[in-house]
């Protein structure tokens, strides 16, 4: 499988509230949060990994560059500035063409290790008509979170912006694709569309064959308590010594 991970945002909330590095180097548990989505995905068997950041964020450029070379895997290291989180998406789902299956994520998302590896072997294993497999979660936290609509057989019928009866899901902000999600994003940007959730809307409008997979509890680092919040929901359920 190859990931990629999206860190080209500015963090500006965590920025205002007293944080001085860079979202992607805010660290969960003692390590970076985009070094711990890379360690994730390499106990995965990680093909390649590709991460996109913005030109200001220098310090991230120089983690990265440093780590690339002791990776038992592939790194390709996108640095530029995109007006949307769409247009990042774009920038790695480039270099994922030809490649199969792959797995993009926001760096600010915390989930459980066991609960990702879980994730990544259903998307392995998905019949070969599934175009992709969104991770989902019932945890609402987000301030402006996107709804997943499903039938009884778990395929994705649409992506919403409010809560509607007998929608229980809403994005993880983990996105499994398929080569058949390419042209479609490429028409999206032809079209001027300019975010994720209406990318993938677009998806279901061309009738691909998206599946939502439960992930349990997805945490997401906006602010400053969403720090402790997130180490606390990495501790449960571990034995206590």
């Amino acid at each position: 499988m190859n990931f990629g991970i999206i860190a080209a945002g500015q963090g500006s909330r965590l920025r205002q509230e007293g944080v001085d590095v860079p979202k992607p180097l805010v660290e969960i548990e003692g390590l970076p949060m985009i070094g711990r989505l890379i360690d994730i995905f390499l106990e995965c068997g990680a093909e390649s990994i590709s991460v996109i950041t913005n030109e200001e964020m220098t310090e991230v450029i120089s983690y990265l560059r440093e780590l690339a070379p002791t990776m038992p895997c592939p790194m390709n290291i996108v640095v530029k500035t995109t007006p949307t989180s769409m247009h990042s998406f774009y920038e790695l789902s480039s270099l994922m063409e030809g490649k199969g299956r792959y797995v993009i994520t926001t760096v600010d998302t915390i989930f459980r290790r066991e609960d990702f590896s879980r994730y990544v072997k259903a998307y392995e294993e998905a019949p070969e008509e599934v175009d992709g497999m969104m991770a989902v979660t019932s945890f609402i936290e987000d301030e402006k979170p996107l709804y997943v609509a499903t039938d009884d057989a778990g395929k994705i019928t649409a992506f919403l912006d409010s809560m509607e009866p007998g929608v229980k899901y809403v994005s993880g902000g983990i996105y499994g694709l398929s080569q058949s999600a390419i042209p479609v994003l490429d028409k999206c940007l032809a079209e001027g569309v300019g975010r994720m959730r209406n990318y993938q809307r677009a998806l279901v409008a061309y009738g691909l064959d998206l599946r939502a997979y439960d992930m349990g509890k997805i945490v997401d680092v906006d602010h400053a308590s969403n720090v402790a919040s997130a180490e606390a929901f990495l501790r449960e359920g571990r034995p206590k010594h």
